[in-house]
């Protein structure tokens, strides 16, 4: 069964700065209908001004992943963390008991255009921690790259949740198979370009809520390549 989430669907907030689409229920965006799917909670699609960001808050209890999709991303946490954040790389903090962070544009004058992903863990109360990971644009084109799990991977961070993230970008008429274990589900997100998953077409923007399914087929729609997100949730 797939259920589509059209991108228009979204909640959308823009405050000059922060322009943000929330593909589930978010700050002032109540959608008692879209809460979450499984262990994911949350996928927010902002642009950020230069020079703006969010100030110093905390968070707990939660897996908080973020992936650049354009420009830089400035990182500060109370762990003594201090990064910056660009394309081809994936950001992990687990929030634990208890951290506090800022993001901010790395630059004072182009936009930052990222993602933020929070997946709920498996367990409460745990240290904070903090994991940056970056890899070779080759080797998500046409393939399923592995940007997060629950067990140490390479090129990937380790999250705290039988869930897992790959990312993929997909060359018109290309397909890629995923083998989805009995059980589980799966989320696609697309990020730009369209594919077709399984027989429904999802252009940027759009989700798919995948369940009792054995095998997600994803097609390269023309005329650029896709880029797209898959999460497959216990």
């Amino acid at each position: 069964m797939i259920t589509i989430r059209n991108s228009e669907e979204r909640g959308h907030s823009d405050k000059g700065w922060l322009n943000s689409y929330h593909t589930f229920s978010f700050d002032s965006y109540k959608d008692p209908a879209h809460m979450g799917f499984h262990s994911l909670r949350v996928i927010n699609d902002d642009r950020v001004a230069g020079g703006r960001g969010f100030g110093a808050h905390a968070h707990r209890d939660m897996e908080i992943l973020s992936y650049v999709l354009e420009g830089q991303l400035a990182h500060k946490d109370s762990m003594g963390h201090g990064e910056v954040l660009g394309p081809n790389e994936i950001q992990r903090m687990s929030a634990g008991k208890g951290v506090v962070h800022s993001e901010f544009n790395g630059s004072d004058s182009d936009p930052v255009h990222f993602l933020q992903i929070w997946i709920v863990p498996k367990t409460t109360g745990s240290e904070p921690e903090y994991e940056q990971v970056k890899f070779n644009p080759e080797e998500k084109r046409n393939r399923f790259k592995l940007l997060a799990a629950p067990e140490e991977a390479l090129g990937a961070v380790r999250i705290n949740q039988d869930a897992r993230m790959f990312v993929a970008e997909i060359s018109p008429g290309t397909a890629l198979e995923h083998a989805l274990a009995a059980g589980r589900a799966a989320w696609v997100h697309v990020i730009k370009g369209s594919v077709q998953v399984n027989d429904r077409t999802l252009n940027p923007g759009d989700a798919a809520a995948v369940e009792q399914e054995q095998t997600l087929k994803l097609v390269g729609l023309g005329p650029e390549a896709a880029d797209v997100l898959l999460f497959d949730l216990a």
